[in-house]
């Protein structure tokens, strides 16, 4: 898990996934599906956060500030 190399908190991680985050990418890698969502945090926030699922449950892979093109798509995502 690499939050702390970008200075978020894993509370953040999650407060991210449970705020109604939009999905902006998906990859496969090494067999195994990977997201990339972006959200805010019950702070205000806007990450960006990468993460999958494995053995039944979500697993971080990385979060950080959201750049330019995650938060215009966060911005202009449909009410």
């Amino acid at each position: 898990m690499h939050l702390a190399a970008h200075k978020v908190a894993p509370a953040e991680f999650e407060q991210v996934l449970n705020n109604d985050p939009i999905d902006v990418a998906f990859d496969l890698t090494g067999g195994e599906e990977r997201y990339r969502s972006v959200g805010l945090t019950n702070g205000g926030r806007l990450l960006s956060v990468a993460w999958t699922i494995r053995n039944g449950k979500v697993r971080a892979i990385t979060a950080f500030p959201a750049g330019v093109s995650d938060r215009k798509a966060f911005l202009e995502k449909p009410k």
